[in-house]
């Protein structure tokens, strides 16, 4: 796991550049649903590649899912992982401004269970490709993401690690860090501006 964990992080913080030689990337969009909601996210995974590989998780910054989102999916199809985008926002909300982007990310973070379910409906598609090891998956995020994959450790998913990018790091209910069964990567800037040094000093994961 800690490879695993160690492999996403040189990855996808260096966006490391790699051959494309011999693999047969194959991309898609996927609609899925959570409740009465229609969601799209995108799926990417190496064709070439036989039986059942490895699979990450990715969910989408404040914008939702854009070309910088399924880059990092492609990027791990490279790897050899099925990647799968998570719709966290609805099929077709795509916030183009700060304002709505705020306001849009803000229904889920003032929302934490619809939250959890949203993510978690990501995992349920992924983990029901066909091509997927449900026993190896992990989930990474960006900033809203990196705050929506550290609800979905807490929300006790079996995912085998989870890695939050400069996500936000508090939470309403911190005592569901009990429900952790992941192991859990943070990647934070140390002079981050929008996580206050009081959500730093009070986070903290408990097994």
């Amino acid at each position: 796991m800690k490879k695993l964990l160690l492999a996403l992080v040189l990855l996808l913080s260096a966006a490391a550049h790699l051959s494309a030689q011999g693999q047969n990337i194959k991309t898609q969009l996927v609609e899925y649903r959570e409740g009465n909601t229609t969601l799209e996210g995108y799926l990417a995974y190496d064709a070439s590649r036989k039986g059942k590989l490895p699979a990450v998780l990715v969910v989408h910054e404040w914008k939702g899912i854009s070309d910088y989102t399924r880059q990092r999916c492609d990027q791990l199809a490279r790897m050899g992982y099925v990647a799968f985008a998570a719709d966290i926002y609805g099929k077709g909300v795509r916030p183009t401004t700060p304002q709505a982007m705020g306001a849009e990310s803000g229904k889920y973070k003032n929302n934490i269970p619809l939250l959890r379910q949203r993510v978690n409906a990501g995992l349920a598609q992924l983990k029901k490709q066909p091509n997927v090891d449900a026993a190896r998956v992990a989930a990474i995020g960006y900033c809203f993401g990196g705050t929506t994959v550290l609800e979905l450790a807490r929300s006790g998913a079996q995912v085998a690690g989870v890695v939050s990018f400069h996500g936000g790091l508090g939470t309403p209910n911190p005592a569901d860090a009990a429900n952790i069964k992941a192991k859990v990567l943070v990647a934070h800037g140390a002079i981050d501006p929008f996580v206050p040094q009081a959500e730093l000093d009070g986070f903290f994961l408990k097994r």
